[in-house]
């Protein structure tokens, strides 16, 4: 999901075709920045993810892999990452990336994830930079437009994950993560999710109240608001034992829908401005 919210920032930075050199080099090194702030979550979480049956599983938790072994593939991916952005894309979608992989690596996983409740929602940022590195990566800068893809997946981010976090709740509490369903109870949560939610349709709107989409986008977009907005009033007042799982599968499907609409339009408008 990273690395497509990115391509499609790339391809909505322009009105003609984005440089292919540019658009597999700036993938593969958003791709790979992705993949060593992952690495290094799994190095950072290990005692974790032993205590919660959704990670214990992965490769260090297993002992197939030992932290060091672990750490020197994140390094070496995280380098490889930036020599990338650097020589093949440009100084700024490298810069940008390295403050996302530290943002989410270092500041959400060692020191947010473990000190507050609202950890998801300081941490979102880091996830919600791909469409902006992908759109800086063509255009050489932070574009408005690219920001409205920010605060869209920003804004997605609490509702996603939190709806994860009930139904994981036992194990974070176990795990001694304080998420919100284990600091103020499922109540408080599914609360939560319903006000991201509406925030969320709210955002989603802005593309095309501010002309960088059109009807086509729209006329999509309410129809997977709707959608969202069944699941989290659903959680909130009919919790049944399902339905945590089924509104974060949701929530997948929804950014992935929202993202190729956004690619959709965009395309439709440049066909009709030809």
């Amino acid at each position: 999901m990273i690395v497509f919210t990115a391509m499609v920032g790339m391809l909505l930075s322009t009105p003609g075709l984005v440089p292919l050199d540019t658009f597999l080099f700036a993938s593969l090194g958003i791709g790979l920045a992705a993949a060593s702030a992952a690495a290094i979550n799994h190095v950072l979480d290990r005692r974790i993810d032993e205590r919660m049956s959704r990670t214990r599983r992965r490769p260090l938790p297993q002992g197939i892999l030992n932290e060091k072994q672990a750490l020197s593939f994140a390094m070496m991916l995280g380098l490889i990452a930036m020599l990338v952005l650097v020589y093949f894309v440009n100084p700024l979608t490298a810069l940008l990336t390295f403050c996302s992989l530290i943002g989410y690596a270092v500041i959400y996983t060692a020191f947010l994830k473990h000190a507050t409740p609202q950890n998801i929602v300081i941490g979102g940022a880091a996830g919600a930079a791909p469409p902006v590195l992908g759109w800086t990566a063509i255009s050489g800068q932070i574009d408005p437009h690219a920001l409205l893809l920010f605060v869209i997946i920003f804004t997605w981010t609490p509702p996603h994950f939190w709806a994860l976090a009930i139904s994981r709740r036992k194990e974070y509490m176990n795990a001694g993560v304080p998420m919100l369903p284990v600091t103020h109870g499922e109540a408080f949560t599914r609360l939560h999710i319903l006000l991201y939610t509406l925030l969320l349709v709210i955002a989603s709107v802005l593309p095309y109240l501010t002309g960088m989409s059109g009807a086509v986008y729209l006329a999509g977009v309410l129809v997977l608001d709707a959608g969202f907005l069944y699941y989290a009033v659903a959680l909130k007042f009919w919790p049944r034992t399902e339905l945590p799982m089924q509104t974060f599968a949701y929530s997948i499907t929804y950014l992935m829908g929202l993202f190729l609409l956004l690619l959709g339009d965009h395309y439709i408008q440049v066909l009709l401005q030809a």
